[in-house]
Parts: C-alpha cells; sequence; structure tokens
C-alpha cells in the first residue's frame, strides 16, 4: 500500500506539472500533502506530519541560503562589468576571423555562465556577438549552439538548477558534488572550444577573413546603454576578478561552507562596487526575484522529500523497484541511472526529474549499495540534453534573439550535446564520481 500510494503521488506530481496545472511550488507542497494525509486516513503510519516536513526543510536550508548569495553574488559581477573586459578582449583579438570569434565566444559564454542563470547568458552573449555575426555574415545557428551548450555545462556548477536540486533532495554536500563533476567540465569546455575552432574553420572556408576597421572594432566591444554604464565599475576589474577566482578555489577545495563564502563574498562585492547603502539596496532588490523563484522550489521541495521519505513511502517504493529489476543490472546501476537521467530531463522539467523521480531511483541505489553522492553525480550526467528541452523557457528567448528554427537547432545542438554526455559519463566513471559497477 505505502509503495503503491508513493508511486501514485510521484506520477501525479509529474503529469501536474507537465500539463502545467500547478505551478511547480504549489505541487511539491500541495501533492504530497494530499496523498500523506490519504495514507494517515488509511492508517499506514502515524501521525508525523509536522515532524516529516521539518525535518525535509532542515536538510534542504543550508542549500537555500547558499543559493540565495551565489545568484546575488554573480549577479552584482555582472552588473559590475567583471566580463566585459573579456569580451572587449575577444571582439579585438578575433578582428574579423570567424574561428577566433567562435572560440571567444565559447569562451566569453562559458564565463558569463557561472552564475547559473541561462537568460543572463543568453543576454548578455547576443547583445555581443549578434552585431558581429550579423556584419560578418557568420551563421547565427552557431551562435546558438555554441551559447546553449557553454550553458548547459556550467549549469552543474552547484548554484545552477539541477545541481542544486540534486544537492538538497538526497542530501549531499555541495563541494563534494563540485569535485566529482569538475573534471567532467573541465573536459567538457575544452571539448566545446574545439567544436568552436571546428565550426569557425567552415565558416573561415566560406567567408574568408574579413577586414574590420578599428573604429568598427571599438563600436562592437563598447557597452553604450546608459543604465547598464552607471552600473560599471571599470576600476574594479581586478579586485573583483581575484575575489571571484579565490572563491571558486575555495569552494572547490572546500575550506569554508559554500553558504559562508557567498555570504562574506557578495557583502564585499557590495562594499566594493556600491559604497552607497542606497545602491546596495537596489543592487540588492534588483536580484532578489530571481533568487526568490529558485529559493521557494529548494525549501518546497524540502517538504516533498520529507514527506516522502518519513512516512516509508520512498522506501518501499525502491523495495519494490528493487524486487523487479536482475540483481546483475543492480551492479550498474550508476550507468543505469546516468541513461535514464538523459530522456528524463529532456521530457521532464528538472523539478520533476529531480523532485519526483530521482528519489526512487536513489533509494534502489542504495539497495544495490551506492551512496546519494553517487546518485546525485549519475542524474547529473543527462543535462547534457536538458537545456534542448522546449520545456526550458529562456531557449525562447535565444531562439527569437537569433531567429533560428527550433527543430533544426536541436538537431545541431544534439549531435555536440551527445559528445558532452559521452565526456561527462567517461570522465565521471573514471575519476570515480560514479563507480562503473558495485559487486552485489
Amino acid at each position: 500500500m505505502l509503495a503503491a500510494l508513493g508511486y501514485a503521488m510521484v506520477v501525479v506530481f509529474m503529469v501536474l506539472i507537465m500539463k502545467k496545472w500547478l505551478s511547480p511550488f504549489i505541487a511539491l507542497i500541495s501533492i504530497p500533502l494530499l496523498f500523506t494525509l490519504i495514507g494517515l486516513a488509511l492508517r499506514l503510519y502515524p501521525q508525523k506530519i509536522g515532524t516529516w516536513a521539518l525535518s525535509g526543510l532542515q536538510s534542504v536550508s543550508v542549500t537555500g541560503v547558499m543559493l540565495l548569495f551565489a545568484i546575488l553574488y554573480f549577479s552584482i559581477m555582472l552588473d559590475a562589468g567583471l566580463f566585459d573586459p573579456v569580451t572587449a578582449f575577444v571582439i579585438k583579438v578575433a578582428k574579423g576571423d570567424p574561428v577566433k570569434i567562435l572560440v571567444g565566444l565559447a569562451v566569453v559564454a562559458a564565463m558569463v555562465s557561472l552564475n547559473g542563470d541561462g537568460t543572463t547568458t543568453t543576454l548578455i552573449c547576443c547583445s555581443a556577438f549578434i552585431p558581429i555575426f550579423k556584419k560578418l555574415n557568420l551563421k547565427m545557428m552557431n551562435l546558438g549552439v555554441i551559447v546553449i551548450l557553454q550553458n548547459t555545462i556550467m549549469n552543474l556548477l552547484p548554484w545552477g538548477g539541477p545541481t542544486a536540486r540534486a544537492i538538497s533532495v538526497l542530501k549531499i554536500d555541495e563541494s563534494a558534488v563540485l569535485r566529482a563533476v569538475i573534471p567532467g567540465m573541465v573536459v567538457a569546455i575544452i571539448y566545446m572550444i574545439f567544436v568552436a575552432a571546428y565550426l569557425g574553420r567552415k565558416e573561415r572556408k566560406r567567408l574568408g577573413i574579413i577586414d574590420l576597421s578599428a573604429e568598427e572594432i571599438n563600436e562592437l566591444s563598447v557597452v553604450t546603454d546608459p543604465k547598464l554604464l552607471e552600473l560599471r565599475r571599470p576600476k574594479m576589474i581586478w579586485p573583483n576578478a581575484i575575489m571571484t577566482v579565490l572563491l571558486i578555489v575555495l569552494l572547490v577545495m572546500g575550506v569554508f561552507p559554500s553558504p559562508f563564502l557567498f555570504i562574506v563574498g557578495t557583502a564585499v562585492a557590495l562594499l566594493l562596487n556600491y559604497r552607497s547603502s542606497k545602491q546596495q539596496r537596489e543592487r540588492i532588490e534588483e536580484h532578489a526575484g530571481d533568487a526568490v523563484q529558485v529559493i521557494i522550489l529548494i525549501f518546497a521541495a524540502g517538504i516533498f522529500m520529507g514527506l516522502l521519505t518519513g512516512s516509508g513511502m520512498a522506501t518501499a517504493i525502491a523495495k519494490s523497484l528493487g524486487s523487479i529489476i536482475p540483481d546483475s543490472l543492480g551492479s550498474f546501476w550508476g550507468i543505469v541511472v546516468a541513461v535514464i537521467s538523459a530522456p528524463g530531463v529532456f521530457f521532464l522539467s528538472n523539478d520533476a526529474f529531480y523532485f519526483g523521480v530521482l528519489p526512487v531511483l536513489a533509494e534502489t541505489g542504495y539497495h544495490y549499495g551506492f551512496t546519494a553522492m553517487q546518485m546525485g553525480v549519475a542524474s547529473l550526467m543527462g543535462q547534457a540534453f536538458h537545456l534542448l528541452s522546449p520545456l526550458v523557457a529562456f531557449i525562447y528567448l535565444l531562439l527569437r534573439l537569433t531567429d533560428l528554427d527550433m527543430g533544426a537547432w536541436q538537431r545541431e545542438s544534439g549531435k555536440w550535446a551527445l559528445g558532452i554526455f559521452i565526456i561527462f559519463m567517461v570522465v565521471t566513471i573514471a575519476t570515480g564520481g560514479v563507480p562503473l559497477y558495485v559487486a552485489q
């Protein structure tokens, strides 16, 4: 009965999310509460709903704090213009060479994606590079492919959406996750730079190298929007860059808890770049909305997981799956989860997959001797394809700005995304993030 109730809860939750009949926040709260009350009415467990919900909230509280200040920190860095010199440098070095332009785009897209927000990455990269692509008659498809795939890779950072969800659901350490995914991310970024160079060579063969005047180059590389110029802090580029590099190094090393690092980092970033209390308040107010949209989902997921786990439904589901799956396949459960995650995160939203499906896959994995960390990392491998899904809102912004057809863009991006998926799998297995085999 518990397993049946758990399956029903997961299915109803996913259907409501996919059909957009309920927002993720409302679904994460109401559906588990409804099914937990049904189980209580059937006397499947004692009444401890409040205790289970509180336990779930406590398990995700650290992740919620980390996300809040990570989003604020990188948003402040973007406001201050940390990445502007990189973009300007790329444009000046590339001049009219398609290879240099596309490689430069890959570098800029990766750096800007540090903030974990696809919309921001799309706006910054498109604003900087669409005029260049139009002036040189470069294929806009290449811009659409490179931007989305670099953002796909960088989205695995702990303050990115999918990783934050996996961390909160499985109660795993974000520093450990970062150490597990970084090798694959580094190799995938290098792979995408080679892809950009390959696409650039094809464009160079088609168009040749176009000579741009110094005036044209300057026009393309200078920020002219008065509102943006008011926020820029060009004199603080080096302090901001040093602080950001130091922050990322400390995160990887795990010297301090990530919430502490981002809280301190945000405070220092505001103090260095925006001295008056009015400016500091404006920066926080400007970006608080984006942060809250993410964090309320994390806390709602805590309640979802608290009720699913505390009621015993998660364990019951795992046992039922364990009785169906052959033991020989169970030894390779990490690979199974990684493979399932690819179509899972394409056809489902991140909320539906990580809050609805991953807990079931993870509980089954525990039965076969896999750890929560291994299950979390395995579930992230399919993210190579997630941003190609029509369920991702900001891709419509990218397609509109570049005037690309979705089907053609998905096909072109998909063949390179397959390479990212293979890299994630091979590197993560080689570095021990996900074991290839666990003896039964």
